[in-house]
This record gives structure tokens, C-alpha cells and sequence, in this order.
């Protein structure tokens, strides 16, 4: 998967040369074409034979192709043989003795088997069947030699026989051929003459693409360019030529040739779907367990009451987290939070004040006073006021106030001295712990088995959906 910054980087470029990077992506593709051409053209020669000749006469010389001396040889017999009946008849010393040469050639063909040199035994096994089928007879031999026989041509006629020829039989022989081998030992190949002018340019436009990058991304040597491009290498080498389908895939979605954005997709929701629900719950189990082993030898304990014990533990701030946090949540709530509570705080205090006093007998005499009646009321609502006012003030002026804070840092410190001694009572630990661990141990089950119902499946549609709406 590339980052998001190549991807950016990437994006750039191809909006920078669009034209040039289509260039580039149709010539691979050309060259691609060629390659697989290439690679199939033996295989497929047969077809190109029987249906493009035209095209075979251009090629074989690439594949060091010609035709085997001995089937050819084979086939010229046959066509003077059409050309001395044509002219005088089938009834002439010529004639017959062109027939012996085909009797005898086909003996020989069948015994040393012209074809084993271009793979294509089968393809003589299927030449003797025709020749039997047509003969009516077992013996392949003996099957073309009664076929190249003056009185068969009498009995069934020279053109229908001459026709089964030509039309079963010669378009097989014709597919047979001699391929010749290099001083290395292997079948010659030149298609390298080919593909060369096209390595050249790939090269270059490697080479140009890599140091372009390692200028334009700051801190990219042109090595680095050439690793990242890593895929382009296929496109330079004389062998293997069938993985350069893997650069042209590359440049064709780069060129917005080709859209591979849902195939890519396709495969990382089929990979992730595969490996996640595995992974999420070997790192949840492992996770959670690691928690419970801390708790049962007690070093959770300690990590939060005793900073001081943590072995191996690094601090990139020279801070107790702990005391800030309180700290901080002590000053919010002061500064922010009580302003925005007091009046709710104001009518709460009111309500339990004017509760506590209509119990008192002297407030329910002064309720009888004419004149009075009110003053319980407004002493009430200032006593409400003061005590709120008052005590805001107060919690106020104490943050400031060093003495207050170290009164409260010590007061934080005994909380945990004292909590510390009451936590390592063997009955309060034996309690927390059980219950810690069976807490940690229906969370593992109930994660693991949400897991299980599908709730990877669940996530990798919520980030497609997620992915969706960032891209439109």
C-alpha cells in the first residue's frame, strides 16, 4: 500500500505530464502485446499457420523457425505429383515413380517421426489415424502406401483423394518445423531485437521519473526514488517478460487509463476481513491478560500509588500525571464549571436553608408578626447569597494561595499513603483483585464474541461508508 504522501506526489506528477504519462502506459501496453505474442507463438503456431501464413513467414525467422527439410521435401513430392497428373495424366513412368518416392517417404516419415523435434508427436499420431480411417486399414504403412498407388487413384478417384489430402492432411504436415538452437544450448529467440528499442525507453523514462521525485520530495535521495518505483524494474529485464503486466496495471491506473480503485478495495476488504477478526482478538485477549497478570502480582497497585517503583519506566516530562490531573480538574471546576452551577447551587442551598428554619419555632412565631412576616425570607435569600458568594471567593483566593497548594499536595500524598495501607490489607486485595480479574475476564468473552458475530464486518463497512462520504 503506498502512503498518502506518495499517492499525493504521484498525483502531482500526473497532473504536471497527463499526456506524456498516457504516452508511456499505451507504448507498455503495445509492448506488453508483444511479449504475450511472443510467449504464445509457438504454442499457437498451428492456428497462425492454418489461418495468417503470412504472418509465420514473418516471424519464424524471429523464433528461428523453418521448415523441417524432411516434411517439406515431403509436401514438394506431393505437389509435383499434382503437376505431372495435371499435364499427362496418371498413367506415366514420371508418375509412378514420383509415387514410389511417396510411398518410401512415408515409411520414412513414420519410422524416424520428423515431428519429435517440434513437440508434435501427436500431431503425426493424428496424421496415421486419418490415413487409416481413410484406408480402411491398421497398418499405417501399409496405409499410405496403398493411398500412393496408381490403382487406388483408378479405384476412388484422383481428385477426391488428392482433396483429403490437401484439405486433412497436408495442412497438418505443413504445421510441422525445424526450430534451430543458439551456442547457448537453447532455441534461438531474437526477439530481444524487438524489444530492446522499448527497454531503452522504459529505461530512460525510469531513470527521468526517479530523479525528477528525488528533486521535487525533500529528503528522498534518487536511490530511494528508484526502491519506491520498485515495480518499474520489471519493465527493464530480458526474462520473465510476463511480469511487466504488473508496471503496465501500475501506469494505466496512474494514467487514468484504467480505474483500479475497486479492484484494490475488493482485495483489501477480502484481506482485511480474513486477518483482522484473528489479529483483533489475539491483541484484545493478550491485551486484557496482560492487565489481569498486573493485577494479581500487584504491580497496577503500586504503578499508580508508588511512581517511584516503576522500573523501566520513562518519564518525558518530569511531571506527576497524577497530581496535575487532579490539580487541573480541582482548577476547571473552581473556574468553569462552578459559575455555571451556582445559581442551580443557590436554590438548592435556599431550599435546604428555608426547610431547616420553617422546622425552628422562633421562624414560625416571626411568620405571625405582622411586619415580620417577610424578614425570615430576605434574611434567608442574603444568607443563600453570602454563603455562595462567599465560598466561591474562598475556593478562589485558596488555589492561589502556595500554602493552600501544598496543603493539598500533601493532602494527595497522605490519600495515598493511607489508601496505599488499606490496599495492601490482604482481604481488601484478595476482594479487588477477584473482582478486577472476573470484570477483565467477562470483557475478554463478551469482546471475543462480539468479534465473532461480526463486528470486524461491521467496522469494515462503517469505514466504507466513512470513505465514501470523504471522497464525494
Amino acid at each position: 500500500m503506498l502512503s498518502t504522501e506518495e499517492l499525493a506526489l504521484k498525483q502531482t506528477v500526473t497532473r504536471q505530464n497527463p499526456w506524456f504519462n498516457r504516452l508511456i502506459a499505451i507504448i507498455a501496453v503495445i509492448n506488453l502485446f508483444l511479449v504475450f505474442f511472443d510467449l504464445s507463438y509457438v504454442p499457437w503456431r498451428n492456428l497462425y499457420v492454418l489461418e495468417i501464413p503470412s504472418l509465420t513467414q514473418l516471424y519464424d525467422p524471429i523464433k528461428g523457425i523453418e521448415p523441417h527439410r524432411d516434411t517439406q521435401n515431403y509436401l514438394n513430392k506431393v505437389y509435383q505429383l499434382e503437376e505431372q497428373v495435371s499435364h499427362i495424366g496418371l498413367h506415366s513412368p514420371n508418375t509412378e515413380n514420383l509415387l514410389e518416392e511417396l510411398r518410401v517417404k512415408s515409411d520414412e516419415m513414420i519410422k524416424e517421426n520428423p515431428f519429435a523435434v517440434a513437440n508434435k508427436s501427436g500431431t503425426l499420431e493424428k496424421i496415421k489415424n486419418l490415413m487409416r480411417d481413410r484406408m480402411g486399414i491398421e497398418s499405417a504403412h501399409q496405409a499410405f502406401r496403398l493411398f500412393w498407388s496408381e490403382a487406388h487413384f483408378e479405384t476412388a478417384g484422383w481428385q477426391p483423394e488428392i482433396q483429403f489430402f490437401k484439405t486433412q492432411i497436408q495442412p497438418l504436415i505443413q504445421t510441422n518445423y525445424y526450430r534451430k538452437i543458439g551456442i547457448n544450448g537453447r532455441f534461438i529467440n531474437l526477439f530481444w531485437q524487438i524489444d530492446l528499442p522499448f527497454v531503452a525507453l522504459f529505461f530512460l523514462d525510469f531513470l527521468g521519473r526517479t530523479f525528477l521525485r528525488s528533486r521535487q520530495q525533500i529528503g528522498l535521495t534518487w536511490q530511494q526514488a528508484m526502491v519506491r518505483r520498485w515495480y518499474d524494474i520489471f519493465l527493464l529485464l530480458l526474462f520473465w517478460r510476463w511480469l511487466r503486466v504488473i508496471p503496465v496495471i501500475v501506469r494505466l491506473n496512474q494514467a487514468r487509463l484504467l480505474n483500479l480503485n475497486f479492484v484494490r478495495r475488493q482485495i483489501n476488504h477480502e484481506f482485511v476481513a480474513n486477518f483482522a477478526e484473528d489479529l483483533t482478538e489475539i491483541v484484545a485477549i493478550r491485551l486484557i491478560t496482560q492487565i489481569q497478570e498486573s493485577i494479581q502480582q500487584g504491580k497496577i497497585i503500586n504503578w499508580f500509588l508508588r511512581p517511584q517503583t516503576r522500573h523501566h519506566y520513562i518519564d518525558i516530562n518530569n511531571t506527576n500525571e497524577i497530581k496535575a490531573i487532579a490539580k487541573r480538574i480541582l482548577q476547571i471546576s473552581v473556574y468553569q464549571v462552578v459559575p455555571k452551577i451556582q445559581p442551580d447551587l443557590e436554590i438548592l442551598l435556599h431550599r435546604s436553608i428555608h426547610t431547616m428554619l420553617s422546622q425552628s419555632p422562633t421562624y414560625q412565631q416571626l411568620q405571625k408578626v405582622p411586619g415580620f412576616n417577610q424578614l425570615p425570607e430576605r434574611l434567608t435569600e442574603k444568607l443563600v447569597t453570602d454563603i455562595s458568594q462567599t465560598a466561591y471567593t474562598t475556593m478562589t483566593i485558596l488555589l492561589k494561595d502556595r500554602e493552600v497548594a501544598a496543603i493539598s499536595n500533601r493532602l494527595i500524598d497522605n490519600f495515598s499513603a493511607a489508601l496505599e495501607v488499606e490496599m495492601q490489607k490482604q482481604q481488601n486485595i484478595q476482594e479487588i483483585r477477584s473482582l478486577l480479574i472476573d470484570l477483565l475476564e467477562e470483557i475478554k468473552i463478551n469482546y471475543v464474541k462480539g468479534i465473532a458475530e461480526g463486528g470486524v464486518e461491521k467496522s469494515l463497512q462503517e469505514a466504507t461508508q466513512i470513505r465514501k462520504i470523504i471522497e464525494h
